[in-house]
């Protein structure tokens, strides 16, 4: 059994990697963080689809929360004034907007700063429609 949270994220995408390496760097969540490439999936309970399309937080209960849930679950883990924002992002009005914004820019990963053409999602007709 897993004694700490673990966060999946996208491996092949230079974005997403550039994030993780900042969360490491700066916030110090207090977690694993794995590429689903190279995660055991089956053991997290994870379709890969779901990892495929967002970034997840993976309690050691076994618990899953993707995209802006996922991170707003790091930041309230990583505590100070990082759980602070974490708490805000579970809060209305911000609750409701925070999974907009977070599509958004998963959308357009390849248009961020350290993303490349690799990072571009691929369309939603291959990911079985859209959302998992």
């Amino acid at each position: 059994m897993r004694t700490r949270p673990v966060l999946v994220y996208d491996g092949d995408c230079a974005f997403c990697t550039t994030c993780v390496r900042f969360i490491e760097r700066r916030i110090k969540p207090g977690c694993e963080t794995t590429p689903w490439q190279f995660a055991d999936l089956g053991s997290l309970g994870v379709a890969q689809e779901r990892a495929e399309y967002e970034v997840l937080w993976v309690t050691p209960a076994g618990v899953t929360y993707g995209g802006a849930q996922a991170v707003a679950k790091l930041l309230l883990n990583a505590g100070g004034a990082w759980a602070v924002a974490g708490a805000l992002l579970t809060l209305a009005p911000l609750r409701w907007v925070a999974p907009g914004a977070y599509r958004l820019i998963a959308a357009n990963r390849e248009r961020m700063p350290g993303g490349t053409p690799a990072c571009a999602l691929p369309p939603a007709a291959t990911r079985g429609g859209g959302r998992p």
